[in-house]
């Protein structure tokens, strides 16, 4: 559930903060339409653009027959925001805890003049640093999603961040990556300003998602001027064989 104590920052008239109980359905029904796979129960990313699967209320009895039209027998998808058991047939095959944190008053956004704009040429880069680093999903096309900014040091792309889920009036930050050997520099936080700085320019609102084990990256962004709306249950599903 959303936080209370986030309600003042939340309810400024031209946010719908409501829409980020189900971000990935407010994307693919919004801005991201144009991506989108599906029907009005279901919908999804291309495969090589993003892994995630929408679904528009778990309340629809036939929600679950529409997953397995959409993505086919013995596919594994990922689930958020589902607590109950999957119907028979289906197998979990992982689950995890999550938490969605969003800007505050407190957040001071700046462009960083040695970030580098990313593109198509750099995707062997940025799927080698994702690989690296392991910030979560990140496909030959999710660069198409957003915005993606990166760092060079002698030549080697050795920090990256930008932007996937885009409900309306909101842009995830995502896909927050530094190099080991460039760490304690600074560099993730000046990413991730320089994002919200663009975000808010074109007059969104920057959110954010993290692992909720990955408490130190959650406390890094609740420095930056980010704070926590809500936490919520994935789950790793596979669909039926037969």
């Amino acid at each position: 559930m959303p936080d209370a104590s986030l309600a003042p920052i939340l309810d400024a008239p031209h946010t719908d903060a409501t829409v980020l109980d189900n971000a990935p359905w407010h994307s693919l029904t919004g801005p991201h339409a144009s991506f989108a796979i599906g029907d009005d129960l279901v919908r999804r990313y291309p495969e090589d653009v993003a892994p995630f699967v929408a679904v528009r209320s778990w309340d629809e009895p036939a929600v679950w027959q529409a997953l397995i039209d959409l993505v086919g027998p013995g596919a594994e998808i990922g689930l958020s925001g589902y607590d109950g058991d999957v119907p028979e047939g289906w197998e979990v095959v992982g689950q995890g805890e999550g938490v969605q944190l969003v800007e505050t008053d407190a957040l001071r956004p700046q462009p960083y003049p040695e970030a580098v704009l990313l593109g198509a040429d750099d995707v062997p880069e940025m799927l080698a640093i994702v690989e690296r680093n392991q910030p979560g999903p990140f496909r030959p096309r999710t660069y198409e999603l957003g915005r993606y900014i990166g760092i060079r040091r002698e030549g080697r792309l050795v920090a990256m961040a930008g932007e996937r889920l885009h409900p309306e009036g909101w842009t995830e930050i995502s896909a927050v990556a530094v190099d080991a050997d460039h760490r304690r520099q600074g560099l993730a936080s000046r990413l991730v300003l320089d994002v919200a700085f663009h975000i808010q320019e074109r007059g969104d609102r920057a959110l954010l998602h993290a692992a909720a084990s990955n408490v130190g990256a959650i406390a890094a962004y609740e420095r930056l001027g980010f704070a926590l709306r809500r936490r919520n249950r994935f789950s790793a599903v596979r669909t039926p064989t037969a």
